[in-house]
């Protein structure tokens, strides 16, 4: 086998193919954009490189000079750990245990070689919102930015050495045609009768002009101590602008106490139901592909992307509140999305977890994020519990 560090535009394309070519008879596999894979390893379109990240990729060829395997892995200051953590991500392989190891082996000598204590993975080259964790249970169709792998990768990553770090759960529920824990529909109308307290969609002038605004006061307040780092306006205005082109208003809801904004969830159409058929591909083509699906096939699927209440509001039933008004919405016949699914709710953050139970969510997929300490003797610990 032979190792080929990814340094030409040929290799990168070949780190894209790889994995069409590994999938092509997987009916649930749904290829990435190609952009979204490339983007993140070129300094022009991933802002980690300005403040001292490093990455490498490789490509594993057998005797026969076909690629069987790619890996990448990458130092990411950002990254706060006990002890210096690279990342190992993008891997694929064929059913072989030697060239998987192999690949994990290189990924663990580069971030050895750049003072990394300890490997996660397969985790992204930025946020966590995106190609974090091994798909573990629920080999179904991936929603956006998700990741898809064959099932054996669970073996190779157990048996290299890499421990449990955390799970990320995805939760569904259907859109109609089911309640909600009791305890959750006592809470939710104490909260309502209270006329300080307000929900409602936002739309309109007040969705682009307000909402990053609204957005970054509760995600600063709710959520900033957990996921180490707060947003600025221009933040927020830069990630709904994105995300414009996909943006439904009825998917935009707020809580407000007094006017002023106290919770919001944010959810998108599962767009990865339109990017299936754009080959990963959105030049010109892909686009009229796009816009011909969104128009006359749209999803019926809805992604919950974030939630938050901020701490003063939190343990009131103000999360209830802000669920069952917008179900009383939402649950008519004229709505178009039929189920929701919840990305990426942590087995450490139990808070999430009862909301989601109280929805009568189901876990309908399972990743696992690992860690390898490359001490062997220094003691393992699970990620630590948000209280």
């Amino acid at each position: 086998m032979k190792l080929i560090e990814v340094a030409t535009p040929a290799h990168q394309k070949e780190f894209i193919e790889m994995a069409v070519a590994l999938y092509k008879n997987e009916k649930n596999w749904i290829r990435p954009l190609d952009a979204d894979i490339e983007g993140l390893f070129h300094p022009e379109t991933n802002k980690l490189f300005r403040n001292g990240a490093k990455s490498k990729r490789w490509l594993l060829e057998d005797e026969k000079g076909q690629t069987i395997g790619r890996v990448a892995a990458f130092v990411n200051p950002k990254m706060k750990e006990k002890q210096p953590t690279g990342g190992l991500g993008f891997f694929e392989c064929i059913n072989d245990q030697s060239a998987a190891f192999l690949l994990f082996d290189t990924a663990k000598s580069w971030l050895q070689s750049e003072g990394m204590e300890a490997m996660d993975g397969p985790i992204n080259f930025g946020e966590r919102d995106k190609w974090w964790g091994l798909l573990a249970d629920g080999f179904t169709e991936p929603n956006y930015n998700m990741p898809w792998n064959f099932p054996y990768y669970q073996k190779f990553f157990e048996d290299y050495g890499f421990q449990l770090y955390f799970k990320q759960y995805t939760y569904m529920r259907p859109v109609q045609d089911l309640g909600f824990d009791e305890k959750m529909i006592q809470r939710a109308n104490a909260i309502m009768a209270n006329p300080d307290y307000s929900f409602r969609y936002i739309k309109g002038k007040e969705l682009q002009e307000k909402v990053p605004e609204y957005f970054m006061t509760v995600y600063n307040k709710a959520w900033a101590r957990h996921m180490g780092k707060s947003i600025a306006l221009k933040e927020a205005q830069l990630m709904f602008g994105k995300m414009k082109p996909i943006i439904d208003p009825r998917l935009i809801y707020f809580a407000f106490f007094k006017d002023e904004p106290a919770g919001f969830f944010i959810q998108i159409p599962e767009i990865n139901q339109i990017f299936k058929h754009v080959n990963g591909k959105m030049d010109l083509f892909g686009k009229l592909k796009f816009l011909w699906y969104k128009t006359f096939s749209p999803p019926n699927k809805m992604l919950g992307l974030v939630f938050g209440v901020v701490p003063e509001h939190q343990g009131k039933g103000v999360e209830s509140a802000m669920i069952i008004s917008y179900d009383k919405m939402s649950g008519k016949a004229s709505f178009p999305y039929k189920t929701i699914e919840m990305n990426w709710i942590g087995d450490f953050n139990p808070k999430m977890m009862r909301v989601c139970e109280q929805l009568l969510a189901t876990i309908y997929k399972t990743h696992h994020t690992y860690r390898y300490l490359f001490d062997r003797e220094k003691p393992f610990e699970r990620h630590p519990i948000f209280d």
